[in-house]
């Protein structure tokens, strides 16, 4: 099996977790692809046996690696979406940050959990991602979103209007600090703590949360992804920010964009002891009441 691994820099008290990483696959004589840029921060800081080969995100993945593997967090695994993209390489996140809800593997889980990848003991499960597309192509062809494209204010005094279209009818016009269009995927982030719905991953739906709106009537909804929706945005301020989940541009009032479902989808990698449910259950704490404990 050949097996990618990407990260961003980390804190070097998780260098003894990086070696064991290393050390585990290389037991299962695994053909290592290490990202370059992790691959130069590592150098001197831990020992890796045998030889091993580097990519870069402008390199083809597709029949170079068969699952890549990520160190750090939720971030750090919605990174892989911008070079991953179609290929349908399965993504497995070890989570090296706080919360881990994408990156779901435990530090102690690590000599397991690549075990059980080696063995195919997992499944795949199937992620929609949205896709931002306008006449500026301002995301430079990375316009792929795992969790969520949001809208926001750049200017901190003012609101912004966002006028919202759902299949060329106009839905809503959003006077807010900015929205979010989020997947299920994404409906346990940045959509949550807006008091958005928590929706399945299997459900098909996009998800629409103001952020902050001045109106009493403006609640989140719940869309199908067969949906295409436009936006266009005033504000006070000359401009405004458009965010793809962790990468985030500054546009002027005058774009249209129009947000839609990807023609692909990301295989992240779930091990066979876990399910969505559990995840909500153990990172969220879904449903615990202290009263029954």
């Amino acid at each position: 099996m050949k097996i990618g691994i990407y990260s961003r820099q980390f804190n070097d008290t998780v260098l003894p977790y990086v070696q064991q990483v290393f050390n585990v696959l290389v037991q299962h004589e695994v053909e290592i692809y290490v990202f370059q840029d992790l691959d130069q921060f590592l150098s001197g800081k831990i020992n890796i046996s045998g030889a091993y080969k580097t990519f870069n995100k402008q390199q083809p993945l597709n029949g170079v690696i068969d699952v890549l593997l990520t160190l750090g967090g939720d971030g750090t695994l919605l990174d892989t979406v911008s070079f991953i993209r179609d290929s349908g390489i399965p993504v497995i996140g070890i989570n090296f940050g706080r919360l881990g809800f994408l990156a779901s593997i435990n530090k102690d889980d690590i000599t397991a959990a690549i075990h059980a990848v080696v063995n195919n003991e997992f499944t795949l499960d199937s992620r929609v991602l949205l896709t931002i597309e306008s006449e500026n192509q301002v995301f430079d062809g990375d316009n792929f979103a795992l969790n969520d494209i949001t809208f926001h204010k750049r200017d901190d005094s003012a609101m912004i209007t966002i006028h919202a279209y759902l299949d060329g009818e106009l839905l809503n016009s959003y006077w807010a600090d900015g929205i979010i269009i989020s997947t299920p995927t994404g409906s346990t982030a940045y959509a949550l703590s807006c008091g958005g719905p928590i929706v399945l991953p299997q459900s098909g739906n996009i998800v629409i949360t103001p952020v902050a709106p001045h109106n009493l009537n403006v609640r989140p909804i719940v869309l199908g992804d067969d949906s295409v929706l436009t936006f266009e945005v005033e504000c006070r301020s000359a401009n405004y920010l458009v965010s793809c989940d962790s990468r985030t541009v500054v546009i002027d009032n005058s774009i249209k964009f129009s947000i839609r479902k990807a023609a692909f989808q990301l295989n992240l990698v779930r091990l066979n002891n876990e399910t969505y449910l559990t995840t909500l259950r153990n990172k969220l704490l879904w449903g615990i009441d202290a009263r029954n404990y």
